[in-house]
């Protein structure tokens, strides 16, 4: 059996963006051209093909409708196999090495995690993350004790710099995890009370 051709980053944030919300390739080009979408995005014009390399696995099925104005745009939307090929990607065990790469993977699949998987998997993910961060963010302090004598004044304040972004990004997690309890509490119903103001 063959295997199903790799889905690019751009074509995983691409299919993240049309499941949320059927859009033509104009709209889409304005996301990644205005916003921090573009970090996954090598130029405006990589768009196009990328839709086409998508729709080419049918992961996504695009359509000529009318518009608003005079125009006729093609619509892209997620087909069930790239809903089903998305949602494998979101459900990936994280590893150390998304981790050690920066996490801009780890980040844009989060974006999407919560309104396609729901809460509870963001929050599981977060747990995930954090404690990653926390064993890798180890590591590099271990490292630098043993070796910054021998290293070079400005290699050992590029290291610095890097063991302060994971340490930032770890409090970031502890501060979302927080955030998405808070969230997930508010959409617990609260049981009915009665007249006498105790629980029914």
């Amino acid at each position: 059996m063959r295997r199903a051709p790799p889905v690019s980053l751009l074509g995983y944030a691409l299919l993240g963006l049309i499941h949320g919300k059927p859009s033509c390739g104009y709209d889409l080009r304005k996301i990644f051209a205005e916003t921090a979408m573009g970090n996954y995005s090598s130029s405006p014009g990589a768009i196009y093909p990328a839709l086409e390399r998508l729709q080419s696995q049918s992961l996504i099925r695009g359509a000529v409708e009318d518009s608003a104005g005079l125009r006729r745009r093609r619509i892209y939307r997620i087909t069930t196999k790239g809903a089903a090929r998305l949602r494998e990607w979101l459900e990936r065990p994280i590893e150390k090495n998304d981790v050690m790469r920066g996490g801009q993977e780890l980040m844009l699949r989060f974006a999407f995690i919560g309104d396609i998987l729901g809460p509870g998997a963001a929050i599981a993910f977060l747990r995930q993350f954090r404690a990653l961060l926390g064993a890798y963010t180890s590591e590099l302090d271990t490292y630098l004790r043993q070796q910054a004598e021998r290293m070079p004044l400005s290699g050992r304040l590029a290291l610095e710099s890097g063991i302060r972004s994971y340490r930032s990004l770890y409090d970031w997690t502890q501060y979302a995890i927080r955030t998405y309890i808070k969230f997930e509490n508010k959409l617990r119903p609260r049981p009915a009370r009665s007249a006498e103001g105790g629980p029914v």
